[in-house]
């Protein structure tokens, strides 16, 4: 009991470091920087070198030319690395990375904590750039960068937003920008689906279940995806903040329609008062995977989209089929004018064509079939954090 709860301990700790407390609102708006300045040129938005860009430590950072060989020091980055299809510039992970296809024949570059460096093995894999995550302290960047490695620091992550700056800021840092262009096109579409979906669809109440009767409160990412999926926090109604503990009494006066588990670790008590809700009578219980929501990378998407579908099938099959039908007229539409149809315009209405084909399925398309993450450790949660 005590190992679990403090497994359960330690995911909370994760979750509350990894990104920044986010409200309802912060899912719309233009794209921020996530802590950094990149200084765009039409050179850099056909990915070009050299790339100048300043990261979450004030530094500027000037990447000479597309990097051969890059190591990423968390899971989030690695991932968005995957999904833009620059997996094979990666030779080092973080040990959390594991769950990505082909990440075990990396170097393992961390060190004994969750969130440690092991700076020799990094300099050992002769990286053209690193990417650290905002969990990685100062003190190791600077570490890194005494031993003449080029390193890019990103900073908090605080919307869907940003995920989105920060795919594309990866992609023009390594090289990949048509790639990560298209990821942020994919994700981009399929938000707009779930946003038509639920814009008029009434909201049943959720429980978000990290693990141990704790839970997502107001001001968290997970929460703040609940919303945006056409759920009601009842965590936020019960005026809970951040991830904390919620009283059983609370959950029978809420009566939460659906209850959504975070990994493994995330399962609900199996307590009267949970096993009265609605969400259990009426079997409304689904689990997201972990690196879909603790981490800020493109896999967000899918544990949105998942949320989203269960929580409002009818209204999300209908959205989704809207948003196909009109992928399908685009493209007949750029195919019946060959003569007035750039490269690029048809390359981003065959984007999202796929996009809206491919919306039950949970994947990036483009980019291959997410893999499934098996069972972690319970700290690993928040180890994978950005």
């Amino acid at each position: 009991m005590r190992q679990k709860a403090t497994s359960v301990f330690a995911v909370l700790l994760l979750l509350a470091a990894g990104v920044a407390p986010v409200g309802a609102t912060a899912v719309t708006g233009t794209d921020a920087d996530v802590g950094t300045e990149v200084r765009a040129s039409a050179a850099q938005a056909d990915c070009s070198f050299p790339v100048n860009a300043t990261d979450a430590t004030g530094t500027e950072v000037t990447v000479e030319q597309k990097p051969e060989r890059v190591v990423t020091l968390s899971p989030s980055a690695a991932q968005t690395m995957w999904e833009i299809g620059g997996k094979e510039q990666v030779v080092g992970v973080s040990q959390y990375a594991s769950y990505l296809e082909g990440a075990d024949s990396r170097t393992n570059v961390s060190g004994a904590g969750q969130t440690q460096v092991n700076v020799e093995k990094v300099v050992s894999t002769e990286p053209d750039l690193v990417l650290a995550p905002n969990v990685i302290s100062n003190e190791t960047v600077q570490r890194l960068r005494e031993t003449g490695l080029t390193v890019f620091r990103f900073g908090f992550a605080t919307s869907v937003e940003d995920i989105y700056a920060k795919t594309r800021l990866t992609g023009q840092l390594t090289g990949n920008c048509e790639a990560a262009n298209e990821t942020v096109a994919s994700m981009k579409d399929r938000i707009e689906t779930v946003r038509q979906a639920v814009e008029n669809s009434e909201r049943p109440r959720v429980f978000v279940s990290v693990g141990g009767g704790y839970t997502a409160g107001a001001g968290t990412f997970i929460g703040n995806m609940v919303e945006l999926a056409g759920g009601t926090n009842i965590a936020a109604e019960a005026n809970i903040s951040g991830y904390g503990q919620i009283s059983e009494e609370v959950i029978v006066k809420q009566n939460p329609e659906w209850i959504v588990q975070i990994g493994q670790y995330g399962v609900y008590p199996k307590t009267d008062a949970y096993n009265g809700t609605a969400a259990v009578k009426n079997d409304q219980v689904i689990t997201v995977t972990n690196e879909n929501v603790s981490q800020p990378a493109p896999r967000v998407v899918n544990a949105v989209v998942q949320m989203a579908k269960a929580f409002h099938p009818e209204a999300y099959a209908e959205a989704n089929a809207t948003t196909t039908t009109e992928a399908t007229e685009t493209t007949q539409m750029t195919t019946d004018a060959p003569e007035t149809t750039t490269d690029e315009g048809a390359m981003q209405a065959e984007t999202t064509t796929a996009t809206a084909t491919d919306g039950s399925s949970g994947s990036i398309p483009g980019f291959g079939v997410p893999a499934t993450l098996a069972a972690l450790a319970g700290a690993a949660l928040l180890a994978r954090r950005p």
